[in-house]
């Protein structure tokens, strides 16, 4: 079942890169007493993600935070080595939390995984973002088709602040 406005976030784990290495973070500590900005991604560097998705959080990332908003995090079914040095790449650094969700554990206990073997990628996530309120889901964009990063964006997000 996929979640919806209303509903509070699943507890799950993720691995997030530290100065002192990998580190293992949950959903409480980072939406509890939070207002989050989540946006998912089916891969660290696949050209749509890093070409239109990502960047579009980047710009606006000031104006977000302007907004009452305490994180903006990116999650992928990648494992923390990509997410960090994706982080890197983009200069998004110390801006964006880059979330791995390794295994889609994730993604799957908020219904929002999907199958996409037929290109070679395996299980992933569906492009999405959410407003995270206290853990608790109040606004959710899904993409209704592959590339598009429309529903999804940071501009639809800060509508919704």
């Amino acid at each position: 079942m996929t979640i919806s406005v209303g509903d509070k976030l699943p507890e799950a784990n993720f691995k997030t890169m530290g100065a002192d290495g990998a580190k293992a973070v949950t959903t409480a500590e980072i939406f509890g007493g939070k207002k989050v900005v989540l946006f998912a991604v089916p891969g660290a560097f696949t050209p749509t993600c890093s070409n239109n998705h990502l960047p579009g959080y980047l710009e606006n990332h000031d104006a977000i935070l302007g907004r009452g908003v305490d994180t903006i995090a990116v999650v992928a079914v990648n494992d923390v080595h990509v997410m960090n040095a994706w982080a890197r790449f983009t200069g998004a650094e110390g801006k964006i939390l880059f979330l791995a969700d390794g295994n889609g554990d994730f993604v799957k206990s908020i219904g929002l995984d999907h199958d996409m073997s037929g290109s070679g990628m395996g299980l992933r996530s569906k492009r999405f973002s959410m407003i995270v309120d206290h853990g608790k889901v109040t606004a959710l964009n899904v993409e209704g088709a592959p590339g598009q990063t429309v529903e999804s964006s940071a501009a639809k997000v800060l509508e919704q602040l």
